[in-house]
């Protein structure tokens, strides 16, 4: 038997290593060796086990957080930007040897303003100075009959998320710098105004059903971040229209079941995990509202996981307030628990960028939701973002969006999402 052991475990390294030396690209030995605990799954992604609880740590977080703000800053290009790259070049790991794009150089905006930088303060102020400046030329240059702000195509995020992210992201760095911005800074009129024409191009990109055009791979995620976009425009005063507004996060919602826990995954590549994360994030500032008026006039309802229209009506909702906000709420308290189950936070079998943007949506989700649950999404996520961490401070995907600029950004801002909780309860207050 100890024979036959062996010459399994020789054929098996053998065959290891030719495939290796054939298709380098499908195995992603720039991320860590799985530790005793640990197994890979049938697509080489890493299963979460307990052993990940010595990486949920305050010092590993702050660690990891250091080491990634340290490589992506050496990652911006010299006009301001970064970029993901083509989807046509999706093995290219060298951050300057892509081009630019407004998409990914608003996701790592958004992670140095969430890592305590502004634009007169922090140790990556410069940075943010000069992403800001490359933006604002984006947005400013862009022909006003476009939905885009970018004449760049076929890039990862683009072809993967949808054609029209790069306004979507771009809209939502801007809202998130103004909040930061002092009120008299000279920046802020410029600032103003390039988030209404975004905001513009947004709203004349929605389709009917409260979906974006263009949709990519997984346009499911455009359309919620979308959503996302001109919630936070809307409280950040740009002249958002409440109606388009209120149909994007109706389309969102409406891809959860709550009856059933089916999932509509037609705009989401067939994965779960991208619809439902964008359903929870959708439906968190409803579900609040709901929540704070149970707590606050029914108290003998406790935390309830479902309620009816009735219920809101004698809340005091109107009509129609009340059938949109019981099936928003039942919605987020049945899509959350979906989006955190273990088998659908695999996702498409491995992390791509489209993984931790969903991880991402159902933190905030939860977090805007005053759901103190965002605790033990927080240690699970954050635990498994530390231990697929590459020696050199960033993170990659392994299919689809495999950029590390926009996966470590996305990365960053799961693992510094406490720094905005105020910010994000803020903009989900009724």
């Amino acid at each position: 038997m100890k024979t036959l052991a062996v010459i399994i475990t020789t054929v098996s390294t053998a065959l290891f290593v030719a495939l290796y030396s054939a298709f380098p690209e499908r195995f992603s030995l720039r991320e860590p060796l799985p530790e005793k605990g640990c197994v890979f799954n049938s697509m080489m992604g890493i299963e979460a086990t307990e052993d990940y609880a010595k990486y949920k740590t305050p010092d590993k977080v702050m660690s990891s957080l250091e080491h990634g703000l340290n490589w992506i800053a050496e990652a911006q290009q010299k006009n301001g930007g970064w970029g993901a790259g083509s989807h046509y070049r999706q093995q290219e790991m060298d951050p300057h040897a892509v081009a630019a794009d407004p998409a990914t150089t608003s996701m790592v905006g958004m992670a140095l303003l969430r890592n305590g930088n502004t634009l007169d303060k922090g140790e990556f102020s410069g940075q943010l100075k000069k992403a800001v400046d490359y933006i604002l030329q984006q947005v400013e240059g862009s022909n006003p009959n476009s939905l885009n702000i970018t004449d760049l195509q076929n890039t990862q995020i683009q072809t993967k998320l949808g054609q029209n992210i790069d306004v979507v992201l771009a809209s939502q760095f801007l809202t998130n710098l103004l909040e930061k911005l002092p009120k008299n800074h000279s920046l802020r009129t410029r600032i103003n105004e390039a988030l209404n024409v975004c905001v513009v191009k947004i709203q004349k990109g929605q389709m009917s059903d409260g979906s974006t055009q263009g949709a990519g791979w997984a346009g499911v995620l455009q359309s919620s971040l979308a959503t996302n976009a001109l919630e936070a425009a809307e409280y950040a005063g740009a002249d958002v229209d409440t109606k388009k507004l209120e149909r994007a996060k109706q389309y969102q919602t409406s891809n959860y079941d709550a009856e059933t826990g089916n999932v509509n995954t037609d705009r989401g590549a067939g994965i779960v995990l991208y619809s439902v994360s964008g359903s929870t994030r959708a439906a968190a500032k409803d579900a609040r509202e709901v929540e704070e008026k149970l707590v606050d006039k029914m108290p003998s309802r406790g935390e309830a996981t479902t309620v009816t229209a009735d219920d809101l009506r004698q809340l005091g909702f109107t009509e129609d307030e009340a059938t949109r906000k019981a099936t928003a709420y039942n919605v987020y308290q049945k899509a959350k628990q979906t989006a955190q189950r273990q088998d659908v936070m695999s996702g498409f079998g491995n992390n791509g960028g489209e993984e931790f943007l969903s991880f991402l949506q159902t933190g905030e989700g939860l977090v805007i939701a005053k759901d103190n649950s965002w605790k033990n999404w927080y240690d699970d996520v954050s635990g498994k973002m530390l231990r697929i961490q590459n020696q050199d401070g960033s993170w990659n995907g392994h299919h689809c969006i495999t950029s590390p600029v926009f996966c470590t950004a996305t990365c960053l801002l799961i693992l510094s999402i406490e720094n905005d909780i105020q910010s994000l309860q803020a903009m989900g207050g009724s």
